[in-house]
């Protein structure tokens, strides 16, 4: 099974890994895979994802391949054209190859930002996803970044219990000094909804979600009992979970010089002390601009789950891969 989008395996699904990440922190021993291996491809940079992959991959026994196109090794051609420009391999053979050589492939490859229905196409992912011949994991692409939303699974888990139906959560935009891809912010949508938890988006105008995307949320939030709403400004309300990330409207694609001046008058947006509800943990992908997103004195303040939810990327990696190496 491709693991996308984190929906996958369906809200049970997704709570039994969370649960099992949580059993693996508090010291359970992990299922060992000798002679194992997973590819994991970087197209972009990352240090959460790389090093939790790299470390699960040791911790089940199993070898990571990490590989980065146009580094080292051949950059990619996505597209069917005629291979005559600076890109040596397709991805049809890459795909295919690495299949070859691992029992799970991982891609992380960006938004462009550029051609609204291009991202919407998740063409890189999805390239790998159809001409692999073994499970495909997505380390973030264009639309999603279901490795985070699983750990952000676990951490709502782990302070809010295994029911998570009408768990108050509000994903706040943020400033941000440049446009940023919406992949984090699409999936903290879309795992809170699948766990039927009552989300509130809150983003100035201008700075909206993909509206398929936010539809889609809605109607898994609907049937877990659970509700997506979205508001313009940052009253948080009675929210158990803030959720902080900058993103890119989508309105934003073929404005983007409008839309850097309007972001620029939005420091306001910065999440503060007294903006946080006294009851509500805070959450952030990271990296985080301090100062810029979020007030230092709430990133490292006791309400802040920050660092818990990134050493949570080790262990919802060790949760996944050790369940798709056994199939």
């Amino acid at each position: 099974m491709n693991f996308l989008d984190g929906t996958e395996a369906g809200a049970d699904g997704i709570l039994t890994l969370a649960k099992r990440a949580l059993e693996l922190r508090a010291g359970a021993t992990p299922t060992q895979h000798p002679g194992k291996r997973v590819a994991a491809v970087f197209l972009n940079p990352s240090l959460r994802t790389r090093t939790s992959m790299e470390a699960a991959c040791g911790a089940l026994g199993a070898q990571p391949l990490v590989i980065t196109p146009g580094k080292d090794a051949w950059a990619l051609e996505l597209e069917d054209v005629v291979m005559d420009g600076d890109k040596a391999e397709h991805v049809r053979e890459a795909a295919g190859v690495l299949s070859q050589f691992a029992d799970v492939l991982a891609v992380r490859a960006f938004a462009g930002l550029v051609d609204a229905e291009e991202d919407r196409r998740d063409p890189m992912i999805s390239a790998f996803a159809a001409h692999a011949s073994v499970p495909v994991v997505n380390m973030e692409s264009a639309l999603w970044h279901p490795l985070q939303g699983l750990a952000d699974t676990a951490t709502w888990v782990n302070h809010l219990g295994d029911d998570l139906r009408g768990k108050k959560i509000v994903l706040t935009w943020a400033p941000h000094p440049r446009a940023l891809p919406a992949a984090v912010p699409n999936q903290v949508l879309l795992s809170a909804a699948l766990q039927g938890m009552d989300v509130t988006v809150a983003h100035p105008e201008g700075f909206e979600l993909d509206p398929q995307i936010v539809a889609r949320a809605t109607s898994l939030a609907a049937a877990g009992g659970g509700g997506v709403s979205v508001r313009h400004d940052q009253d948080f309300g009675e929210a158990e979970v803030v959720v902080a990330k900058s993103w890119s409207g989508f309105s934003g694609y073929g404005r983007r010089e409008a839309e850097a001046a309007h972001r620029a008058e939005l420091g306001h947006w910065t999440v503060t002390p007294d903006k946080l509800p006294a009851s509500a943990g805070f959450m952030h992908c990271l990296p985080v601009r301090r100062g810029v997103v979020v007030a230092p004195e709430v990133l490292d303040g006791p309400q802040s789950w920050v660092l818990e939810e990134a050493g949570n990327r080790l262990w919802t990696a060790m949760s996944l891969l050790e369940a798709m190496l056994a199939e």
